[in-house]
């Protein structure tokens, strides 16, 4: 122990034990010290000030070492170790897969070894650069884009990077990415016999998309125990925007789903891939047929080329090409905004125009009875 006067009044702190080595010629030492630096107004006159600046000290070198580490951390660790698998738990298979796509082929090569704090516009204007050369959509850029923007407000959240994320200075594609393609009658026909002969599997599956609008992801995840056969509805769960949403079968549709129950399990998929785990998409296999076809032909415009989503669109436009209102479709979509459907209002003009007389009908008839009430009124004067 040692005592010392502070500011008129009398201290005493411990040092320590003669086992760990103090002895009274080191605790004299240590006081001397003190004393000097009081005489002196120089550095610390307690051995508590002392502590304080002495953890003061560690702790500012545990911050630089911390800091090091978040300024050294690379765009490739912080989506392996955190962003990915949070990913994974998060997001459905199809938004996670197609997000580990993204990053495999364009924001790994540019910016997956650079660390967070080094990656600034000019890298994320190179991916955009990359994909636009390589044929991408703008959609698929915009996307891309929104994955990185995600990767660096996770990891600020967390305290691993500090500044604005880089992609609010890039200028983001502005794409019209509506596809206008969708079959006839007779190309819808042609298409699901080319894939019967051959791949039974892929015409099943063509064949529902065909008659409720699913998106490949979620006839992929469809388990036996959403279909309701009697009813003839399927509940779809985990779709595109996050809502459950119920879909009527045609009777096409429910006796192909029929034919392929077989007593099936609720919890084993319609349409399993190996193992029976969920399938891959099957691009290639619909691709092939749709060549075979010619569908594809001559066209420049990606808009206008038949994919598997077309399916889809085809079904929404047969919808409104027979008279369904908008508001019907979108339900059965599934689309969050009436905007999003709007862009099959065009297939409609004859109930546009039917709308349209029928407002004009109305203005006649007002007429006509105005003039009888005006004519009655005169012969009665």
């Amino acid at each position: 122990m040692i005592r010392y006067q502070h500011q008129g009044r009398r201290k005493e702190e411990g040092l320590g034990w003669a086992s760990e080595g103090w002895t009274e010629r080191k605790a004299a030492l240590e006081l001397a010290k003190l004393r000097e630096a009081a005489r002196l107004g120089e550095g610390p006159t307690r051995l508590a000030e002392k502590r304080q600046i002495a953890q003061a000290k560690r702790l500012a070198a545990i911050e630089a070492q911390e800091q090091e580490e978040r300024d050294a951390l690379t765009f490739d660790e912080f989506w392996h170790q955190t962003y990915f698998p949070q990913a994974q738990k998060d997001k459905t298979p199809g938004s996670w897969q197609r997000e580990d796509q993204l990053y495999r082929l364009w924001l790994e090569p540019v910016i997956g070894q650079r660390p967070l704090k080094d990656i600034g516009p000019l890298h994320l204007e190179r991916v955009k650069k990359n994909m636009a050369e390589a044929g991408r959509a703008p959609r698929s850029i915009q996307y891309c884009l929104a994955v990185a923007r995600q990767v660096f407000n996770q990891a600020r959240k967390l305290g691993l990077f500090r500044d604005e994320a880089p992609t609010s200075m890039v200028k983001k594609p502005n794409p019209d990415n509506q596809r206008l393609r969708f079959l006839t009658q007779a190309e819808a026909k042609a298409l699901l016999e080319d894939l019967a002969a051959a791949s039974p599997d892929l015409h099943d599956m063509a064949l529902l998309s065909l008659h409720t609008g699913m998106r490949s992801g979620e006839i992929r995840s469809l388990a036996w125990g959403d279909v309701d056969l009697e009813q003839k509805m399927i509940t779809m769960r985990d779709t595109k925007n996050g809502r459950t949403r119920h879909v009527p079968l045609t009777g096409p549709a429910t006796d192909m789903l029929a034919a392929r129950r077989d007593g099936q399990k609720p919890s084993a998929l319609a349409f399993p891939g190996q193992h029976g785990q969920r399938r891959v998409p099957f691009c290639k296999a619909f691709r092939s047929a749709i060549s075979r076809l010619g569908l594809n032909e001559g066209v420049t415009d990606r808009r206008q080329r038949v994919t598997f989503h077309s399916l889809r669109h085809t079904y929404a436009s047969w919808l409104v090409m027979q008279g369904t209102p908008l508001y019907t479709v979108q339900r059965l979509m599934g689309h969050r905004t009436s905007a999003m459907t709007e862009r099959y209002s065009h297939l409609a003009p004859d109930h546009l125009r039917q709308a349209v007389k029928g407002f004009e009908d109305a203005l006649a008839q007002n007429d006509a009875q105005a003039n009888m009430a005006e004519l009655v009124q005169v012969n009665h004067d």
